[in-house]
């Protein structure tokens, strides 16, 4: 790769600079968060290039216009395309819940959760395990397409390889969800039973390229590094990446993403004086989301991730996981070495993994594949969650 063959991304009407995605997080990527992701790639790389999508929120919650989903619809002044994700098992609140964003300019993109493999919202029929029902898979993704007509609203879906090994999803959703008129798929290449346990199969998302070919194909899993997501694409042929928790405490990895792809240099990542600059900027973020108070307690589980492996000390790094304004912050920060050099023990995996188990379904489940039912009570979860 050189700087004269950059690697961009369309999505429908959307014209991206890298294909790069970040993927939604629940508690993490709000408008926060994207806004740091943002600013670090302009600093670092010169601009902004990829998609940064909001945290996932629940259709019926967005339908009922439920203050705190409505909340986790902002997005930042600038930020353009604004991407939302929806969570949603039923085709008439889907649509309504896409008409909604139409019709109040809401978003510029809507992605679709189908791999949550979180047992509350699989155990109701859910996330992860709503692919197997293809025929109401199917009638989800087009109410989506159909609310989006005549705009330039792209609808993308992502899912899961399958519930478990013995119940694979992926190719089928694939398939489906592109004749329904999806503009792009992503897989995230874990079964739903593994949760975010062992080794993501690459081999999956190139079976899933292989066998979708009209519309983009995006991949998903273990990409803790630039180097990561150029070898998922040279080894299964997707057309982007969509990184998740390999940005974790790191919201400059999309600018050396960005540089990766542009054929560029990788920006040298920063020093601890530079991480406390930017762990005080997503603090700020943070308190103008939610007030100073909630944006502290939200800033606490991101200081683990941004401390990894530097050598701060365990009393200022108990001290950080308890801070409570703006100003402590700033004293703690104040203590920290800003000569240190980022480590090198700070790459690699990074947030949850947890155990591999079995999927917590509903009764009888998996004894009928073309069932419409829609799950009953799944609609209520809340958004983020």
């Amino acid at each position: 790769m050189t700087a004269t063959d950059p690697i961009a991304l369309r999505i429908g009407s959307l014209e991206l600079r890298s294909p790069v995605v970040l993927a939604p997080m629940a508690g993490v990527t709000n408008v926060a968060f994207r806004t740091l992701c943002r600013e670090q790639e302009i600093a670092r790389a010169g601009s902004t290039s990829g998609l940064y999508v909001c945290e996932m929120v629940t259709a019926r919650a967005l339908v009922e216009r439920q203050p705190a989903t409505m909340h986790m619809t902002t997005f930042g002044p600038t930020e353009s395309p604004r991407s939302l994700q929806l969570y949603t098992v039923d085709p008439d609140t889907t649509y309504a819940a896409a008409k909604m964003i139409v019709d109040d300019n809401l978003a510029d993109h809507i992605d679709m959760n189908f791999g949550c493999p979180v047992p509350k919202v699989t155990r109701k029929g859910g996330g992860a395990a709503l692919p197997y029902k293809r025929n109401l898979f199917g009638r989800i993704v087009a109410a989506a397409v159909k609310a989006t007509e005549g705009t330039d609203i792209p609808v993308t879906v992502k899912f899961r390889v399958g519930i478990d090994d013995e119940h694979h999803t992926h190719l089928d959703a694939g398939r489906i969800a592109a004749g329904e008129g999806a503009a792009a798929v992503a897989l995230h290449a874990r079964t739903a039973s593994q949760r975010y346990s062992g080794t993501a199969d690459w081999t999956q998302i190139a079976r899933l390229k292989e066998h979708v070919t009209d519309v983009p194909v995006l991949g998903n899993g273990d990409i803790f590094s630039a180097s990561d997501a150029v070898r998922m694409m040279a080894e299964t042929g997707c057309d982007g990446v969509v990184v998740g928790r390999g940005c974790l405490g790191r919201p400059w990895l999309f600018a050396e993403l960005s540089a990766r792809f542009a054929g560029r240099e990788e920006p040298t990542p920063p020093t601890l004086g530079e991480v406390a600059t930017i762990i005080r900027r997503h603090a700020e973020l943070l308190a103008d989301h939610h007030g100073e108070d909630k944006g502290l307690r939200e800033l606490r589980k991101h200081v683990a991730w941004y401390l990894r492996g530097f050598p701060a000390g365990s009393d200022i790094r108990v001290s950080m996981a308890l801070v409570k304004t703006l100003a402590e912050l700033d004293g703690l920060l104040g203590q920290l070495d800003p000569t240190i050099p980022f480590p090198k023990d700070a790459e690699g995996p990074r947030g949850r993994q947890g155990s591999p188990g079995a999927v917590s379904l509903p009764d009888g489940w998996l004894d009928d594949p073309e069932d419409i039912s829609v799950p009953a009570g799944a609609d209520l979860m809340h958004s983020g969650g």
